[in-house]
């Protein structure tokens, strides 16, 4: 499919006269900007991540929070992916396989820890590549709106699978 995809792109830029090697240097060097205005995003993303996890603030932050997430109709065994399913795409897979060892892949636990994972988005990781890239500087509402939709998400989907 995306050799068919390339070939008609090739096959356009040729019908339309476009230098194709200029367009894709020219898009290449755009593309190697916008990585070098992303990479510090990531990286502080990233080190907060791995500091959250070393520290234990997660592990406690999922005990506070479990009462909470009892009324919320969110399985207390979700709460670490809860937490952390907005920071890391990569750390959140890991504790979805945890999850689903731990409670069963059927368990109404992991159908509801698979639901969140494959419907949620890693927040903070996307705001920080897409607003680094489009160069926002304040994003206002932004990380907490998408923030109360993930937990919404979240309630709903511990709800579903009670």
């Amino acid at each position: 499919m995306i050799g068919i995809l390339l070939t008609l792109a090739v096959l356009a830029g040729w019908l339309q006269k476009v230098d194709l090697f200029a367009a894709f240097t020219e898009g290449a060097g755009e593309g190697l900007q916008n990585a070098l205005h992303i990479i510090p995003c990531l990286a502080a993303v990233m080190t907060a991540l791995a500091a959250a996890n070393s520290s234990g603030a997660v592990e406690a932050l999922c005990e506070k929070a479990a009462p909470l997430a009892r009324i919320l109709g969110i399985p207390p065994g979700t709460l670490p992916l809860v937490l952390l399913r907005p920071l890391s795409g990569s750390a959140s897979l890991g504790l979805l396989q945890d999850i689903l060892r731990q409670y069963g892949p059927d368990s109404p636990t992991g159908l509801a820890a698979s639901a969140m994972m494959g419907s949620g988005e890693t927040v903070f990781y996307t705001c920080a590549v897409y607003l680094s890239a489009a160069g926002v500087k304040k994003s206002r509402y932004i990380i907490p709106a998408s923030l109360a939709g993930w937990l919404a998400g979240c309630a709903v989907t511990g709800l579903f699978f009670q």
